[in-house]
């Protein structure tokens, strides 16, 4: 089920009320509730692949129990063991099977050597990326010791299935969502509010601004060998803002959805593209998979304890790791090795931490230098984004290669105004309000204005909805 459908629009309030006035007064009931909800929203899809995250469901918190029972060090590896290799070993079948076989043979094909592949052309679940990740937080962080095993199976059902960020995140953590599960949430009329103002920015920079831009992109992607320089550059600029609003919108709804249930969900944004270096583009870029990698990949492998060496070699690591997550495709790992090569200087020169607060923080305005960093970490990532949304390395190289060797002005089109217009308004507003968690965040303008806010922001979303489209990390 898709966020921007019209059927979303017909559970959410069916869910919504018989959570807060049917199942009001039994945490049991409100799980239940939220659980078949869940395998509802999820099966919407493919009701095949309930059984997919119930076989995660139930080897996780069986592990769970096992860990919490057992001081024994070879049977806690033996059981941690057997939660990674079901949860990745699904992962990878479904996922990276027919990329592997294809990669095998494309790669004797080389050395003259004809093989006859055999695949499956398996059909990848939607979200599997995403829950995997968040079951494995549980039984890791059971093994470290971190948190309690729960003893509630419908709770940890639950938790592993909850609706609103179960297909894209934000990858949670067993040790803030989990516990949310046990909670009696209490209704909270300006926690609803707040959560209907972030569904409607989501929807809005989906909608109207996602979903605008993808025409635009798709065209010049398509014919990159024949466009001028200059609508080449616009081309990489307007795939950076569609796929961060495509993404970002989705993970404002889910934040908005989970706290009209009472729930908290991490942030996952923080306007990546005020960034002043990519280091601190990775601080705002889907934080929860970023720090995700950072806890259970970077630190794990050593992080930057040992030598210079190693610490390069972690991070690279990490960030190819990262791009193969994305998806099978070596553009995908193409795009994690560029963010590794241009995150290394910082690391070598130990400057990978000076950007810890945002930009402009006590004025305006940036300052010249904050304009020329954040300029310049911005058409450092649309150079890498340009790999994310090629086909193939083929297709991404003569891009880039065209953008440079083709004239730049010549044959420009007038209609690419319209796409750079809606950029130039989101980044307006955005820097606008860059202190605040999303735009629409604690809204405390006089009632007439707030509603002529939601009801234009509303209609526009209508207005803009001529077809119901999937998010881009629906692929993930």
């Amino acid at each position: 089920m898709l966020f921007n459908s019209l059927e979303f629009f017909v559970f959410l309030p069916v869910v919504f009320g018989l959570y807060w006035y049917v199942a009001a007064r039994n945490l049991t009931a409100r799980n239940l509730l939220l659980l078949a909800a869940s395998y509802v929203f999820y099966g919407w899809w493919d009701w095949r692949f309930l059984g997919l995250i119930i076989v995660s469901t139930v080897v996780d918190y069986l592990v769970g129990r096992g860990l919490a029972v057992t001081d024994a060090p070879g049977r806690r590896r033996l059981l941690l063991l057997t939660s990674l290799a079901t949860n990745l070993g699904l992962l990878g079948f479904f996922k990276y099977w027919n990329f592997f076989i294809d990669s095998w043979v494309q790669a004797w094909g080389t050395l003259g050597v004809e093989m006859h592949p055999f695949t499956l052309q398996i059909i990848l679940p939607v979200g599997i990326s995403f829950y995997t990740f968040q079951t494995l937080s549980y039984t890791i962080d059971l093994y470290r010791r971190r948190i309690e095993a729960t003893r509630d199976p419908l709770a940890f059902a639950a938790f592993v299935a909850f609706f609103p960020q179960l297909v894209a995140g934000p990858i949670e953590r067993a040790a803030n969502l989990l516990p949310q599960f046990s909670r009696a949430h209490v209704f909270s009329y300006r926690e609803s509010v707040e959560g209907l103002r972030q569904i409607l920015w989501g929807l809005f920079k989906k909608v109207v601004i996602a979903d605008q831009l993808a025409p635009y992109v798709d065209a010049i992607f398509a014919g990159y060998a024949d466009a001028p320089g200059s609508v080449l550059a616009i081309g990489a600029v307007l795939f950076a803002f569609q796929i961060y609003c495509d993404f970002s919108g989705y993970s404002d709804i889910a934040i908005g959805t989970a706290r009209l249930f009472g729930f908290r969900l991490m942030s996952n944004f923080r306007y990546p593209y005020f960034a002043r270096d990519i280091g601190e583009f990775w601080r705002r870029w889907h934080i929860s998979l970023s720090t995700w990698f950072r806890d259970y990949v970077y630190i794990p492998l050593g992080g930057s304890r040992g030598t210079r060496f190693m610490t390069f070699r972690n991070i690279s690591i990490v960030f190819v790791v990262s791009g193969l997550w994305h998806g099978a495709n070596w553009t995908f790992v193409a795009w994690g090795a560029i963010h590794a090569a241009l995150f290394l200087p910082s690391i070598l020169r130990n400057r990978h931490r000076r950007h810890l607060d945002d930009a402009a923080a006590d004025s305006a305005i940036p300052t010249a230098i904050e304009a020329i960093r954040i300029a310049q970490t911005f058409a450092l990532v649309c150079v890498a984004w340009v790999f994310f949304r090629a086909e193939n390395i083929t297709q991404a190289v003569g891009y880039l290669q065209s953008l440079v060797t083709a004239p730049f002005f010549a044959g420009f089109d007038a209609a690419l105004l319209r796409p750079l217009a809606l950029v130039a308004a989101l980044t307006g507003i955005e820097w606008l309000c860059r202190f605040r968690s999303f735009a629409l965040a604690g809204l405390s303008l006089p009632r007439p204005a707030r509603w002529m806010i939601y009801f234009g922001l509303g209609y526009w979303i209508v207005i803009s909805a001529r077809r119901t489209t999937e998010f881009i990390y629906f692929q993930f």
